[in-house]
Order: C-alpha cells, then structure tokens, then sequence
C-alpha cells in the first residue's frame, strides 16, 4: 500500500491510494483518512486518477510528535567531530515544522548557517508502549516516506539542546508518500540519497544504522507512547552541509520516490 494526502480544490484535503504507471507515481483511489487526521475529508464519490506532479501535495501524516534519532550513522557522527552513542539519542521537532512537498523551506535571519538532513521515516500504525525483546515491531509501522530535518546548525551547538535549531517553521519537509511496500525492519535496507542542486551529497544505507529500527522503537516505547501517525525521522548519514536561498534540495528513496523543497531567502 501507497497513499498520498493533497489538496482537492472540491474537498479539501484528501487522501489517495498512490501506484506507478508508466514509471511514474499517480494517485488512482480514495483512500480513508487515517483515524488522527481530524483535518482531512471524507473520499469523495468521484475521483479522478492524476499523477502527483499535477496535484498540490500535502504532508501525507498527522503526527502527535516527530520523534527523531540523532547521530544513528557512524560516519556522520565522525563528521561533526562526535563520539557514537552508546544509547539512541532522541530530540523532538514539533508538528508545526512540517512542510509539504514542494513547499519552501524559510531559512531564519536568526541563523548564519542551515543544513539538510536526508532521512528515512517512520510512520507509527498502531498505539504502542514497551514493546517487549520479541515482539515483531513491524505490526506498528504503518508504512515509511522521507524526511528532511533541516537544522540551523549555529543554534544546534551554540544552544547545547536542539529543539531551536531543528524546531523552526517548515524545518521538516515530509513526503510526498507514506509506503508499507519496502522492508528494511525485514533485511531489505534501503538507500537514502541526498542532492543539492542536482549534485549528491549523501548517500547512505540503512544497513549502516547504528540502531537498527527495531532497536529504536524498543527504546523509544520504554519511555513513552507512540500514537498512531506519529513520525520518526532515523538519523542521516554523512554528507551535511550547509545552504543558501534558491538552493534546490532533492532526496530520493527506492519506493519511496522523491522528496523536492527549496530554500528560500532569509526571512
């Protein structure tokens, strides 16, 4: 299953159910909005298929809160001059980051220096809390899409916490679907790939984790409740840096598609 979540200029926001035709991703069905979109409408009786490019594209989630895991590559964590952590190291980015596909990321006159951050993300199905060292994890996932946590780099360090420094407005672009139909819980790692004007940046496996995701979610449930819709963004591999205003940023994963954003001037 694949499904996205636009704006229907009849119904609001909807969501669809996504499939390639043709090598290219089209939404084809209504889909029920999940049960924690309050803000979504009904399926509407007609629906038209029409491929993504041509549909204004909403974040296809409603999370409680975006649960993220820092330092979770090796070699990004050698690349910022950090030790590895000897346990997950969690942050939250509140829901007011969220930015569409497409949308532009405001770059903040209060920071001289914003990086992108590539990511797999994981999209909570299931209400869940200590999860036991057996338990098939994969019951809870409803499915994975991309994210990019977007960090004012200066505030980050300067601040010692990093809820500033990753928490402004349209600091977490996400999309453009959410898809149960990769594996990497199961042993097939998936690829992230960052480009910054069509130049990569970053690329990096999911084999590479310092905490696989069942290892994380584990963690996490030991200490709080996980809704269903609520997002973790797992860690990016190396190759940050920093951007400018028109700067285009691109990550793509296999089944994932693509998730496009530019950043705009200093606000």
């Amino acid at each position: 299953m694949r499904y996205c979540k636009f704006l229907s200029s009849q119904h609001g926001p909807v969501y669809a159910f996504v499939e390639e035709r043709q090598g290219e991703l089209w939404a084809v069905a209504p889909m029920q909005p999940p049960e924690e979109d309050r803000s979504a409408a009904a399926p509407p009786a007609r629906f038209e298929p029409q491929p993504l490019r041509e549909l204004q594209l909403l974040p296809p989630i409603a999370p409680s809160k975006i649960l993220c895991i820092g330092r979770n590559y090796r070699d990004h964590a050698a690349e910022l001059g950090n030790e590895l952590p000897k346990e997950p190291l969690l942050f939250l980015k509140p829901p007011s980051s969220l930015l569409a596909p497409g949308g532009a990321i405001r770059m903040p006159a209060l920071s001289k220096r914003v990086d992108y951050e590539g990511e797999l993300g994981i999209v909570i199905g299931r209400r869940c809390r200590d999860l036991g060292p057996d338990e098939d994890v994969r019951r809870y996932i409803r499915g994975y899409t991309i994210v990019n946590d977007v960090t004012a780099r200066d505030l980050q360090k300067s601040d010692g916490q990093w809820t500033r420094g990753k928490g402004f407005d349209t600091f977490c672009p996400v999309g453009p679907v959410v898809s149960d139909e990769i594996d990497p819980v199961g042993g097939e790692p998936v690829t992230v790939i960052t480009r910054l004007n069509d130049t990569v940046k970053q690329k990096g496996s999911t084999r590479d984790f310092i905490f696989p995701i069942a290892d994380l979610l584990r963690y996490i449930t030991a200490a709080m409740t996980l809704e269903p819709g609520d997002l973790i963004p797992t860690g990016t591999p190396s190759g940050v840096g920093p951007v400018s205003a028109g700067d285009r940023i691109e990550i793509t994963i296999d089944g994932l598609d693509r998730l496009e954003n530019t950043f705009n001037a200093l606000s």
